[in-house]
């Protein structure tokens, strides 16, 4: 065992100090929101309310759960992550298989026209003129066609293709596969690490997206959960979801008096942050390799 110096002790505590302090600062906020959707808002008004909940309610909750706003914006974020992670993972591991072929004519060529619209864009009105020619102002669809290659994705995958063995290939074409054959029944099994890495970040940007939303929707019907959070937070609809509970509900929030904007608005952030969350632990394990492969040279 190798004996540390009493400098090199030190230095260890305090690296450790500074990483335990790191991860209550980042970790707190979160908790702290959590607490406060679980706590009453008229005692969270009140102040104090920091580690636990002081005055435990669900109607913070409830209203969110009995919003059909909010649900269907909620439904809607889920179809959008689902649909726009799945097509752009598929199309833009095309893409890249291809480029990824040194007999394809002109890859060189391909490749930089890809490269410079990493660094160069169009700018916002471009964007916005394009997509309503396209037809794809308030649809669906505007979720999905815009983002469905990524050319930073498109070059990690480019790279982990080049490192699989040609022989593999070879084989199954000798066995009868053509390209079809050999990318979904040799190439894509392999590819686990890669596709799940990149399926998190995909995921995780259709899931937070909310400005897309805000420039390219106008029809509430089609606002995900991100965007109407958003709309929340700058108290636009909170007097409108409160408003509109019936009589009964109101007779009940007025008797219990335990919600409020903060309250509410904590209690949203929560059913839209909590969803991607629980993602992670599932794919952490493909982090270290999925995202090195891209640092690594042809």
């Amino acid at each position: 065992m190798i004996r540390l110096s009493f400098g090199d002790r030190v230095m260890t505590v305090i690296i450790y100090m500074l990483l335990t302090l790191l991860a209550f600062m980042t970790f707190y906020p979160f908790w702290n929101a959590l607490v406060i959707s679980f706590n009453s808002g008229m005692d969270t008004a009140l102040g104090g309310v920091t580690f636990w909940p002081r005055a435990w309610t669900l109607e913070n909750y409830g209203i969110v759960f009995n919003d059909a706003r909010l649900l269907n914006a909620f439904f809607i974020s889920i179809a959008r992550t689902a649909v726009g992670t799945a097509t752009s993972i598929l199309l833009t591991a095309v893409f890249a298989y291809g480029l990824s072929k040194k007999e394809l004519m002109g890859r060189k060529f391909y490749m930089v026209l890809c490269i410079i619209t990493m660094y160069f864009s169009g700018g916002l009105i471009p964007s916005f003129l394009l997509i309503r020619e396209l037809g794809l102002m308030n649809s669906f669809w505007v979720f999905i066609v815009p983002s469905l290659v990524s050319v930073w994705n498109m070059i990690i995958f480019r790279t982990f293709f080049q490192g699989l063995p040609a022989g593999l290939e070879e084989s199954a074409k000798i066995d009868g596969s053509g390209n079809w054959g050999v990318f979904f029944r040799i190439v894509i099994p392999l590819s686990g690490p890669v596709i799940a890495t990149l399926s998190l970040f995909t995921a995780v940007y259709h899931w937070n997206d909310w400005f897309g939303p805000s420039i390219y929707i106008s029809s509430e019907g089609l606002l995900p959960i991100q965007t109407m959070l958003k709309q929340i937070l700058n108290s636009n609809i909170v007097s409108d979801q409160l408003a509109q509970l019936d009589s009964a509900a109101q007779g009940q929030l007025a008797k219990m008096r335990t919600v409020t904007s903060k309250s509410l608005s904590m209690a949203t952030m929560m059913v839209a942050t909590i969803p991607i969350v629980l993602v992670y632990p599932f794919v952490q394990k493909y982090f270290v390799k999925g995202v090195l492969i891209g640092s690594l040279k042809e």
